[in-house]
């Protein structure tokens, strides 16, 4: 009789200890049932909440639903469920058979099981948490499916899976590809009853950008005359919106301009390898006084570096000795750009580097660019100034949830007196009691632009972030919009 029993029973256990895991991993992923899920409630089209998180997800037996829900707590975020268009059977999820639907699909990288409806109102959304049970140590392939059905450029893909023991292993790596054009977070594995605690330090280790609703608007009410305001970066870090600009600045002429920047209550300094004075850029900021971390130090490496990007990297750690950089840009498009990129990922991977850009790049160039790498630019700095405005790639770049940052704020070499004297910009100035360049960089801001102009006296560079007691009217800010010339001031 208990050999009847077992014989009968045995089976039936091990397909319920199977579902939805992975065939090394005999204790399941997700709660053991070898019933699937009622038929849910069909997915409303997401709505945005308080924040700017959607929780997107998949789940056979409403584990990963149930960590899905402690992220929406935590985050006052919107849900979305993954449906398949064909809902899965216990049978297939029998890891068991060799034949059985979840094997065949995990064994065949073409598998895209066909799912219902489209998520919509992404572009309501900054970050997304994306949910999964862990299957034969993967993602499921209804996953695949999801992100190559949305496109998701520009956002923070923060991926979550569960399982019993399984790690997420290279689950969420795999996926990267998938969606190339937006930021990846490292994955994090979750059991079925995981304390919404947990689930709250593991999202506030992460310093997610959950309310920066646009990267082209600043809140200008929290800024005070030597205090800017910060953005913070799709990296998660803060930065200001108003820096200093060492180009041709050198020897003393610099480490002071440097110094007095940092008095003045500027945090931001825009340096370059191509400029050669990092070294005195990283004196000026060890001299000053201020605290390390309250300094945001921003440089480049210039094309002929690109060949041997680590090369260049550590030439510039070593010459600032800041112990590390807070943003390192492409200085322009070059041959091995690509291959530079990937080697500041891999400093940004080690800490050494905590944010990475471009500069010089329009439409054309960053769209190409995106897909072949893995982190998004944080930032990319133009020529941006009121004769050139560049008004449709600052579009294109705050869609994509990237900074701009204007080089030449004041229309750089041999145009500024002309700029300095238009008439239209000289009455705003008037108006207001503020110089024309004040005008200009407040202008800058308003638009959601950040601006880093050079000076090397004193005077002036406390002028320049002495823009907080003002506001341009919208009728000044079309009227400066008016002055647009397109006329590019310099070759890239």
């Amino acid at each position: 009789m208990k050999m009847w029993l077992l014989s009968v029973l045995l089976p039936g256990l091990m397909l319920t200890a199977n579902a939805c895991s992975p065939a090394d991993e005999p204790i399941k992923t997700e709660e053991p049932t070898p019933i699937p899920d009622p038929e849910p409630e069909p997915n409303p089209d997401p709505q945005p909440s308080g924040g700017r998180a959607l929780v997107v997800y998949f789940s056979c037996t409403n584990t990963t639903k149930g960590i899905a829900e402690r992220i929406v707590e935590a985050t006052d975020a919107v849900i979305w469920r993954i449906e398949p268009e064909v809902a899965y059977t216990s049978e297939d999820l029998n890891y068991n058979n060799s034949s059985s639907r979840a094997n065949r699909e995990q064994n065949d990288p073409a598998a895209r099981p066909a799912i219902k409806g489209k998520c919509e109102n992404l572009a309501d959304y900054d970050v997304v948490f994306l949910g999964y049970p862990i299957w034969w140590s993967k993602a499921p392939k209804v996953i695949f499916s999801f992100l190559e059905s949305h496109d998701l450029t520009g956002k923070t893909i923060v991926p979550f899976c569960t399982s019993h023991s399984s790690g997420i292993g290279s689950s969420d790596s795999d996926l990267h590809r998938l969606a190339a054009g937006a930021v990846w977070q490292p994955g994090r594995r979750f059991s079925g009853n995981e304390s919404k605690e947990t689930i709250e330090d593991w999202i506030e280790s992460m310093n997610l950008n959950f309310n920066n609703t646009n990267t082209g608007v600043f809140d200008l009410s929290t800024g005070t005359n030597g205090n800017a305001p910060t953005v913070k970066l799709s990296s998660g870090y803060d930065m200001p919106i108003l820096g200093l600009g060492t180009y041709s600045l050198h020897g003393a002429t610099c480490i002071n301009s440097v110094k007095s920047a940092l008095a003045a209550g500027f945090r931001k300094i825009d340096t370059a390898s191509i400029y050669g004075n990092e070294e005195e850029v990283g004196q000026g900021v060890r001299e000053s006084g201020v605290p390390r971390e309250e300094i945001f130090v921003t440089t480049k490496l210039y094309p002929n570096q690109f060949s041997n990007p680590e090369a260049a990297i550590e030439e510039c750690l070593r010459k600032l000795d800041i112990g590390y950089i807070d943003l390192m840009l492409l200085h322009h498009p070059g041959t091995n750009d690509v291959k530079a990129y990937k080697a500041m990922e891999k400093y940004v991977a080690a800490g050494k580097i905590r944010s990475i850009g471009v500069s010089c790049y329009y439409v054309k160039e960053i769209d190409e660019f995106l897909p072949n790498v893995d982190i998004k630019p944080v930032l990319v700095q133009n020529e941006i100034h009121p004769y050139y405005q560049d008004t449709e790639v600052v579009k294109h770049l705050h869609d994509l949830g990237i900074v701009v940052e204007a080089w030449y704020p004041l229309g750089g070499r041999g145009h500024q007196k002309e700029l300095l004297s238009d008439p239209v910009l000289s009455e705003i100035a008037a108006s207001h009691n503020k110089s024309v360049v004040q005008v200009i960089l407040r202008w800058d801001l308003q638009r959601g632009v950040v601006a880093i102009p050079g000076s090397s006296n004193p005077d002036h560079i406390k002028e320049n972030i002495s823009i907080f007691d003002f506001s341009l009217t919208d009728d000044e800010m079309v009227r400066i919009a008016a002055l647009n010339r397109n006329e590019k001031h310099d070759w890239y």
